[in-house]
């Protein structure tokens, strides 16, 4: 099995230590680093995945390629410094120092998850107000924009209405800005996946300001910030088939885990 990444050492001032990524300052830039931690209902587990980081990476540098058009992106470079461990090659990107938004930017094109329960006891998915009949794994009339908070690491973010993102992200104007920017990168990256024999349920962007500009941040379109689904396996009104966490959201929610730290240990089959 391949060496598991689950902490980084790096000759650089750390910048910020999230449940998946390590970031450092690299002068006026900075070093994200993807490790190979595993997070799941806003905990981090002890236990880490092999490749994950790299698949994470990868994936999101894909992506940021894709939809450079649609919207400007945090990337500088994948060219890292010679004086830095062999580890970070293929897991790491040079980005820009942008200053992020306090909200979790979620475009949804079907129902599940989290958007699921609150319509099931409220007919609406932060505070839109949604067709009756929708089931599990519904798909939307269209996609729609369900922010919400940004917690910390063990904290459950919160979906918010309209009203309360655009007082978390300074002003209607930018909270527009980030809205319809999230459901064209949406669109497009949807549109595509379905060429390839995948549905893309739903997805969490991330945007930060950069000389004035609304750009996009952190990753993207990854199996941790996202729903992928087997195009040829869906059938509405039951859980899906996932190319994402949700096996392991199964897991831990079958062995009675009440989803608060610590997490639980991962058996072998599990990490497999």
């Amino acid at each position: 099995m391949t060496e598991v990444i689950t902490k980084t050492d790096v000759p650089l001032k750390p910048f910020s230590r999230g449940k998946v990524r390590d970031t450092y300052e690299l002068g006026e830039n900075l070093l994200m680093v993807s490790t190979d931690r595993l997070s799941a209902f806003d905990v981090v587990f002890g236990d880490g995945i092999p490749y994950k980081g790299t698949v994470l990476n990868e994936l999101s540098l894909f992506w940021f390629d894709k939809l450079k058009d649609v919207c400007k992106n945090h990337l500088v470079s994948t060219d890292l410094p010679a004086d830095l461990p062999a580890y970070l090659t293929r897991r790491s990107m040079i980005v820009k120092r942008a200053k992020p938004f306090s909200i979790e930017c979620i475009v949804r094109g079907y129902l599940a998850g989290s958007g699921l329960k609150e319509y099931n006891a409220q007919g609406s998915v932060c505070g839109i107000k949604l067709p009756e009949g929708l089931k599990n794994s519904s798909k939307l009339p269209q996609p729609i924009f369900t922010p919400s908070t940004k917690e910390g690491v063990g904290v459950h973010d919160i979906n918010i209405d309209s009203k309360t993102g655009a007082k978390l992200v300074g002003g209607e104007q930018n909270y527009k800005t980030i809205e319809e920017t999230a459901i064209k990168l949406y669109t497009t990256a949807s549109d595509y996946a379905r060429t390839k024999g995948i549905i893309l349920a739903d997805t969490k962007f991330e945007f930060g300001l950069y000389d004035g500009e609304v750009i996009l941040i952190d990753e993207v379109l990854t199996p941790d910030s996202s729903r992928y689904w087997p195009l040829v396996k869906y059938e509405e009104g039951r859980n899906q088939d996932s190319f994402d966490k949700q096996y392991l959201r199964d897991y831990v929610e079958s062995i009675g885990w009440d989803k608060k730290p610590p997490a639980p240990k991962l058996p072998a089959n599990v990490i497999k």
